[in-house]
């Protein structure tokens, strides 16, 4: 198993053993786990990811393919941007979701607050300008 592979296996372990709550690198950080089919394989993959939640809609995350400011996008959002759809875990609640892409001014504003509450992500974008945008989803229950 890679490194990515087993450490993604220890945090989906430990959100479902402690209703969605990690220690570590990501203690009281918000964070869920993502269901997504992979585009080739058809297979089902599950991301743990942060997120940011909407400013007053509670159906509404946000999600960021930052890939720790890696040069290319990750395999989920690829995933995700294909299908339309995924499932979320959050907490101890399990539900659909529709993903719709943000772009522009919002995307920025969006990434901007995710970046002011965890510095990690200013520096992804820092890692990533000139190469890609780091790409900011919308997971809405469906």
């Amino acid at each position: 198993m890679s490194e990515e592979l087993d450490w993604n296996a220890k945090t989906i372990a430990e959100f479902r053993a402690n209703e969605g709550r990690v220690g570590g690198a990501f203690e009281g950080a918000p964070l869920v786990l993502v269901h997504h089919r992979g585009r080739k394989s058809g297979q089902e993959r599950v991301s743990p990811m942060m997120y940011l939640p909407h400013d007053t809609d509670p159906d509404v995350v946000y999600v960021f393919a930052s890939k720790a400011g890696a040069p290319t996008d990750p395999d989920w959002y690829r995933n995700l941007i294909a299908a339309g759809e995924g499932t979320v875990e959050r907490g101890t609640d399990t539900y659909r979701v529709t993903v719709r892409e943000v772009t522009g001014a919002d995307r920025d504003r969006i990434y901007a607050e995710q970046a002011g509450r965890y510095p990690g992500f200013a520096e992804y974008a820092r890692k990533t300008a000139g190469i890609r945008v780091i790409p900011v989803l919308e997971l809405r229950r469906a």
